[in-house]
């Protein structure tokens, strides 16, 4: 009886040592190790756009680093334009602007500069009105199924992500380690103050440009809007296309122990509830965080903020009422919000802009950046009938 007894104790104390070096085993982790870098550019509101291959395509193309997408995706006329092959599905997708179903190009290879990203489903979808908006091609969205699979760091000072893969990861003194809610998308909590004082999930999006957006269902049942505050009719632009939303601030946005104050904020009437309320109530955008070097963590579900060179830049409060888009080697005007500045100064929706101030670069980049400063008198020449016109455009302050 005692021997088995001492047997007995024998092969629990076994199985404890074997249950010990299993659990050493799974919580030992290799170092996160550096597999390359390249640079970004920036386009209006801070977007991040990276240049990548697709499959046997010699061409270099054009996507967006975004966060806020769910997938990875393809613009349908680089689709047709190198024949890239397709399967229709049933798969709808929603965005700013609308939800449709999309066809996808299953198991693709991305080849990223000292990167092969393999097995890849891209969705299709139109981002001609992107396209317009930068005066550049927009290939594609690259999201979720490239964040999922590596760390990425996103350094705005030099312009470079560097990708890592999968580990352990030693976080830069200074800054501070957010632990979002991450689905295919990061949800961080954050508190917002303007009429009130509220904290609320939002989506961490890198790729919307613009600093911060709620949806008006989330706006109106939170009462959060200073009610003297009459926010601006202006024009947007989602995934389904261009869209109007209203323009106010709010008084202060709090982001772990970051504070911003008077941050221009959009009011989007959320008919398709892209934001998800009430779990979320709108998103935080990349013109707010491209003011920190950020490392982004999905395997880990964290993402470290340390503040940046452009951390205390001014936001752009400027409001015109002026939509202009890149269209068939011209930038045209195709939207004059009524009584705004823009309508004030004689704009016409069809007038082509032909130079901002003493610009004539023909770069709707440049020429947004030119009609960026409030409060200023900018004479702007339009082409009207195949005839010049010169329109002085008083730009105002939404704060």
């Amino acid at each position: 009886m005692i021997k088995i007894y001492f047997k007995l104790i024998l092969l629990f104390l076994c199985q404890l040592c074997l249950l010990q070096s299993r659990a050493q085993e799974l919580v030992t982790e290799p170092e996160a190790k550096f597999i390359t870098s390249f640079p970004f550019k920036q386009y209006t509101g801070g977007v991040m756009v990276i240049q990548a291959r697709l499959a046997d395509i010699k061409d270099t193309l054009n996507f967006i680093l975004d966060t806020g997408s769910g997938g990875i995706s393809l613009d349908s006329s680089t689709v047709d334009e190198f024949n890239i092959p397709i399967q229709s599905t049933d798969t709808t997708i929603t965005g700013l602007g609308g939800a449709h179903k999309v066809p996808f190009a299953f198991d693709q290879t991305l080849f990223l500069p000292g990167l092969k990203v393999e097995h890849l489903n891209f969705h299709v979808n139109d981002y001609e009105v992107l396209t317009s908006v930068y005066g550049e091609k927009v290939d594609g969205i690259i999201g979720y199924s490239f964040f999922s699979r590596y760390i990425v760091k996103i350094d705005f000072d030099s312009a470079q992500v560097e990708v890592y893969s999968p580990g352990k990861m030693d976080y830069p003194d200074g800054g501070h380690l957010l632990k979002p809610i991450f689905t295919a998308l990061p949800i961080q909590w954050a508190t917002v103050k303007d009429r009130r004082k509220i904290g609320y999930n939002f989506y961490f999006d890198t790729g919307a440009g613009l600093s911060f957006l709620l949806s008006e269902s989330f706006a109106n049942d939170s009462n959060i809007i200073l009610s003297k505050r009459k926010p601006l009719v202006t024009q947007a632009e989602g995934m389904g296309g261009k869209l109007q939303m209203r323009l106010t601030v709010v008084k202060e946005l709090k982001i772990g122990p970051y504070h911003f104050y008077n941050v221009p904020t959009y009011l989007y009437k959320d008919v398709f509830n892209v934001t998800s309320y009430p779990f979320t109530g709108g998103l935080i955008g990349n013109d707010l965080l491209r003011r920190f070097n950020m490392i982004i963590n999905y395997p880990h579900r964290e993402i470290h903020l340390l503040p940046n060179g452009r951390f205390k830049e001014p936001f752009d409060y400027t409001y015109t009422g002026l939509g202009v888009y890149y269209v068939d080697g011209k930038i045209m005007v195709e939207d004059v919000i009524k009584d705004s500045p823009a309508d004030k100064a004689g704009f016409k929706i069809g007038d082509e802009v032909f130079g901002v101030g003493v610009n004539f670069s023909h770069n709707i980049l440049q020429y947004k950046n030119l009609l960026q400063v409030p409060n200023e008198r900018v004479k702007v020449i339009v082409i009207r009938n195949q005839q010049p016109f010169l329109l002085n455009l008083r730009t105002i302050s939404i704060f």
